[in-house]
């Protein structure tokens, strides 16, 4: 028994995708709502994406700053309760149900809250105490420049691309102060709506699932203010970006475009950076999950003039040496390792070595072969077991995908893994299927097991939240109420029935 983690069920779900008026999920009503239909479910996780301020694409993968919270989730129904929006202004804001339009926030959100910080008293002595010490400062400087240069930082003015301290302090301090307030009004008010939320979750003993991105966007704070940690030319441009080779989701590999790290500089400075990182995401959560933990082993390098990835190269990571500067610095950190994609004995030895659980993905179990590591039969308790993923179809898309002599087969492998792990429910339509996945995944002997909450209420492909390798149309999922009681009778009596 792993130790460490306690054992329980969990729910993967987006504060992007809870429901509510205002046009996409927030840390409002209806989070708590979600989290008591999790304490009512007997669920002890709650799996969230990353909650960074999204650039090009909206993906919670791709962030103006990596340790920044999204705007789009502040409450404002708590922003008309301090008397910082009137109710008129409030219904401004309202927006048709259904998916996230992230075109229509971006053009709308954003002056609903202008009008919220300008009746906000930036002398108060909490959020001095803020921009002083919250650690913002890069990041509020970079939207300022951005608010008035518009376009990516290697267009800005050379004085503040290359950061000249004298430049950006009088910028600081000109008219742009109020705008560079404003970004740090948005963070304020985004920390302490979080951790209010936290405090309610962690007191019903649920512990959230956090995620931190390997990669940051180019276009972003992280990158201006450090540029010596990766790997860019004189002129600020990245000599070779991030990706995967050709794999299970991309006959031509997934060319993400994010600048790579320079290992050797961050190793000079005791990886000071990533342990800031991984500092405040500790703050943030109470577990950390690494997204493409395999580039901390070796990670894949194509030239930054290449279209696809087809054609690149595996250069070695940082390996233990990050992970013993973490434990370190900051002792024992809860992680999970997303050790998913092209795994070779590198990636395995170096999670064995850090001990972090990895991740066993049903939707990858059925291939008819005894010993696929991902059959839940095969999955020992140093994992965390998924029917499915962000990136995966929903289980119901999956099977429904399958012809008729497909599912026959399917069923029956299925079948087969119900009796290894004791589950006893029919299964007869793709929907059965669904739920019998599901209580596969709960009673294996992973140490956690996640639900996507579109497996939870077998929602179907039109509910999937993101396809790889694509832009435009992602991340938009939402649900159209909070869970009801059936939903949560279902789920908590496959947790119960779970328990060992």
């Amino acid at each position: 028994m792993n130790e460490k983690y306690e054992r329980g069920a969990g729910v993967l779900c987006h504060i992007s995708s809870l429901p509510n008026k205002y046009g996409i999920g927030s840390l409002g009503r209806e989070a708590y709502e979600f989290a008591d239909f999790l304490k009512k479910s007997r669920v002890k996780y709650w799996q969230i994406l990353p909650l960074v301020q999204t650039g090009y694409g909206d993906s919670p993968y791709q962030t103006v700053y990596c340790n920044s919270g999204n705007p789009y989730f502040i409450d404002l129904e708590s922003l008309k309760e301090q008397g910082l929006l009137d109710e008129e202004e409030l219904q401004s804001a309202e927006m048709p149900a259904g998916d996230a339009d992230y075109e229509t926030l971006y053009k709308n959100r954003y002056n609903v809250l202008r009008l919220a910080y300008a009746r906000f008293n930036v002398k108060d002595r909490e959020f001095e105490d803020f921009v002083q010490n919250g650690g913002f400062d890069d990041y509020a400087l970079f939207m300022s420049l951005k608010s008035r240069y518009g376009g990516t930082f290697d267009s800005f003015p050379l004085s503040y691309k290359y950061r000249e301290s004298f430049a950006l302090q009088e910028f600081k301090n000109s008219v742009y102060k109020s705008e560079y307030l404003f970004w740090q009004f948005l963070q304020f008010v985004f920390c302490k709506q979080w951790e209010k939320l936290k405090k309610y979750v962690n007191s019903l003993g649920i512990k959230i699932i956090g995620d931190v991105p390997l990669y940051v966007a180019y276009d972003s704070s992280d990158v201006w203010a450090h540029p010596e940690i990766f790997k860019l030319d004189a002129d600020l441009k990245p000599t070779s970006v991030a990706g995967v080779p050709p794999d299970y989701f991309c006959d031509k590999g997934q060319l993400w475009g994010n600048p790579l790290y320079n290992w050797d500089a961050l190793s000079a400075q005791n990886y000071e950076w990533w342990i800031n990182r991984i500092e405040k995401a500790c703050k943030m959560f109470d577990v950390i999950r690494i997204d493409h933990f395999r580039g901390l082993d070796r990670y894949y390098a194509i030239p930054a003039c290449n279209t696809t990835a087809e054609f690149g190269e595996w250069l070695p990571g940082p390996g233990m040496r990050l992970f013993n500067e973490i434990r370190r610095r900051l002792g024992d950190v809860e992680i999970i390792a997303e050790d998913l994609g092209i795994i070779d004995s590198g990636v395995v030895k170096l999670r064995m070595r850090t001990g972090f659980p990895g991740m066993k993905v049903l939707q990858f179990a059925f291939d008819g072969t005894q010993t696929n590591s991902y059959l839940p039969k095969n999955i020992d308790n140093n994992s965390v077991v998924y029917t499915g993923t962000h990136d995966n179809d929903t289980t119901l898309g999956f099977i429904s995908a399958m012809d008729e002599e497909q599912f026959k087969e399917f069923k029956k492998q299925l079948r087969s893994s119900m009796k290894d792990v004791n589950v006893v429910m029919p299964v007869v339509s793709r929907e059965d299927a669904v739920y019998a996945l599901n209580a596969c995944a709960l009673a294996s002997r992973a140490c956690i097991a996640v639900l996507p909450v579109q497996d939870v209420l077998a929602l179907d492909t039109n509910s999937r939240m993101n396809v790889p390798s694509t832009v435009g149309g992602n991340w938009r999922f939402r649900l159209d109420k909070i869970p009801d009681r059936l939903h949560a009778a279902i789920l908590r009596k496959m947790v119960i029935s779970s328990v060992r």
